[in-house]
């Protein structure tokens, strides 16, 4: 960034510290400036060609710890002592300053670790008298196995006492590392960037175990690569080190595999890392690549590939959540983009617990569609297909509806958000009543309609099906109006099967998503056959449920009418929260005669419990058991 108007000074340091220039911090002179490029922030002071001289009037005190005695011996509020509290300001605010006991640097005795925890520590002598009150073990199923040696190495490196054990119940190709830590203070958790959890999330990762505490990470080897988990507690690391072997594979030996020789240091080295800075009081390794895939708030696992060598960081959240801040759950998702990230999480291919929806080889025109295959013990491969007006509204719907049938039992709804799960399962319980029930709405009411005209064009132009289109109202005193798609029969006579329906809140907006899901099923039909031989099934159309989410945050051109999809689901979002009422009131079950109106809706009975449904919860999804539950 560029730093043109004066800072304000920042606070003295406190008497007996001083502060100095954090090392590592690389300086590059402009023509009217400097660029200060630290190991995680950087700034470019511009504005004088003063500067590069100040800077080297400033370089030395700056590094030897001299900056508070320059400070006093110039005049207050002169010109130059206010240019050199400007920099120094700039220097706070990007984390380029550290503040350390008096004296010349590096007086005290030097730890193995010292110009690391220097570089990386908000507080480097609070961090490093937690190291010094640490001492490692490193724990592995067979003496002197190749991984374990390589830990050890790494442990020892950066100044901790090490003891080696054996625990027979390992397997030989995993290592557990712990650190009996007497830290002064909360150790931060996997997940937590600059002392405290980032993003809107319910809850906390959670500090690591403080004071007198033990702290763990475990490591494999499998036969693909291996992993390293988060920090936490012992029986935390070992049940996520099984979820993760059954997952990648078992894990195996570690001294003729045939892997890459770099594979096992780096396994060893990021682990130690990850355990170092749990004991600290240092952000978790995780957090310092700005991965924007990475949800904060949420634990993160390194997986690493032989071949070619690969490694990265991914978040995962296991299935044994014992520690307190693995059982935090993010805040529901606000916008759409915020929804697919957490998607992306959960259908990692590695790691994922869900199927991925992609768009695979099929024709994304007439209409997008994405496909995954379901898999579930005990019984047979399921294609699924998802559609929408676009590639990420068909991803995220056919994402929910896999989740929901791989759920413990029917009836299950999910959602990014409360909203979204709400909209969509009011509009599936309007869409088990009757079809028809009274005179349909006139045509004049919503073929007009730019979003009506594109999608019934489709079906009965391009793809020459003929149908027939009637909207209706779903009840007279009810704002919501049902629209059902079936085939005309050649020759006439009754309408024959049911192409697509919708219930919305506008004849014209159901009338779309009808003929928008009949053009889904017919283009489907013919684009994916199937898995095994069975015919693809589609998924449900969240309609105008997701329009809240994919409105949110987003600009509309002032010449976009509601021919373009991002006007028309802005229409929608602002209609969304009314039509959810009104449709409250249609599916709720009538009250006893004579009874009054309930003054407020009932309190939802208890989420359902269920592996799934916890992760699809941490995650900010809601899941709902019936359309009047929430989250």
């Amino acid at each position: 960034m560029s730093a043109v108007t004066p800072a304000a000074a920042p606070p003295a340091p406190v008497p007996g510290t001083v502060r100095r220039l954090r090392p590592g911090v690389a300086v590059t002179p402009l023509r009217g400036g400097l660029h200060l490029r630290g190991r995680r922030r950087n700034v470019t002071l511009e504005g004088s060609p003063a500067l590069p001289a100040l800077w080297d009037f400033l370089a030395g005190p700056l590094r030897a710890g001299g900056l508070e005695a320059l400070l006093e011996d110039m005049e207050p509020g002169s010109a130059a002592r206010r240019a050199v509290e400007t920099v120094v300001a700039q220097l706070d605010a990007h984390d380029l300053l550290v503040t350390g006991p008096a004296g010349p640097a590096g007086s005290g005795a030097p730890g193995p670790a010292d110009d690391w925890i220097e570089v990386t520590a908000d507080d480097p002598a609070r961090a490093a008298a937690a190291l010094a009150a640490t001492r490692a073990e490193v724990v592995s199923g067979a003496p002197g196995t190749a991984l374990a040696r390589a830990v050890g190495r790494a442990l020892a490196a950066a100044g901790l006492p090490v003891a080696h054990t054996t625990d027979p119940t390992l397997p030989e190709g995993r290592v557990h590392l712990y650190a009996d830590t007497a830290a002064p203070g909360p150790v931060r958790a996997a997940g937590a960037v600059g002392g405290r959890a980032a993003g809107g999330r319910r809850g906390g990762v959670g500090a690591a175990p403080g004071s007198g505490a033990r702290i763990g990470v475990a490591v494999g080897w499998c036969r693909a690569g291996g992993y390293a988990t988060a920090p936490g507690s012992p029986a935390q690391v070992r049940a996520e080190a099984a979820a993760l072997e059954t997952r990648l594979g078992p894990p195996g030996a570690t001294g003729d595999t045939g892997q890459p020789a770099a594979l096992l240091p780096l396994l060893a080295g990021a682990a130690a890392h990850r355990l170092l800075c749990a004991a600290a009081g240092l952000a978790d390794p995780s957090a310092e690549g700005e991965d924007d895939r990475l949800l904060p708030g949420l634990p993160a696992v390194l997986l690493a590939e032989a071949g070619p060598l690969w490694a990265d960081y991914r978040t995962w959240v296991g299935p044994g959540r014992l520690d307190s801040g693995r059982r935090a759950e993010l805040a529901p998702a606000g916008t759409l983009g915020d929804a697919v990230r957490r998607v992306a999480a959960l259908v990692d291919g590695r790691c994922g617990a869900l199927p991925e929806p992609l768009p695979a080889d099929l024709r994304q025109v007439p209409v997008p569609l994405a496909t995954c295959v379901l898999r579930a013990a005990g019984q047979p491969e399921r294609c699924l297909l998802g559609a929408a007006a676009r590639l990420d509204l068909a991803r995220l719907d056919l994402f929910c509806g896999a989740a929901e049938l791989l759920l413990d039992g029917p009836g299950f709804t999910v959602g990014a958000n409360p909203e979204h799960a709400r909209g969509r399962a009011l509009r599936a319980a309007a869409l088990r009543g009757p079809a028809a029930g009274s005179r349909p709405v006139d045509s004049d009411a919503w073929a007009g309609h730019p979003q009506v005209r594109h999608w019934w064009a489709t079906l009965t132009g391009r793809l020459a099906v003929p149908a027939r289109l009637e909207v209706h109202r779903v009840a007279p005193d009810v704002e919501a109006y049902r629209a059902v798609v079936r085939s005309a029969p050649a020759g006439g006579g009754a309408p024959g099967v049911v192409l697509g329906d919708a219930v919305e809140a506008t004849p014209a907006d159901a009338a779309a998503f009808a003929a928008l899901t009949a053009v889904a099923r017919a283009h489907a039909a013919a684009a994916a056959p199937g898995a095994a031989g069975r015919p693809a099934v589609l998924a449900r159309c969240s309609g105008g449920a997701v329009a809240p989410l994919a409105a949110a945050g987003v600009r509309t051109a002032a010449w976009e009418d509601r021919g373009w999809t991002g006007t028309w689901l802005a229409e929608l979002a602002g209609r969304e929260g009314a039509f959810q009422e009104a449709l409250h009131r249609y599916t709720a079950p009538p009250l006893p005669a004579g009874a009054p109106p309930p003054r407020r809706r009932p309190r939802p009975r208890t989420a359902p419990e269920g592996e799934l449904a916890s992760l699809l919860r941490a995650f900010g999804f809601s899941v709902l058991h019936g359309h009047r539950e929430a989250r």
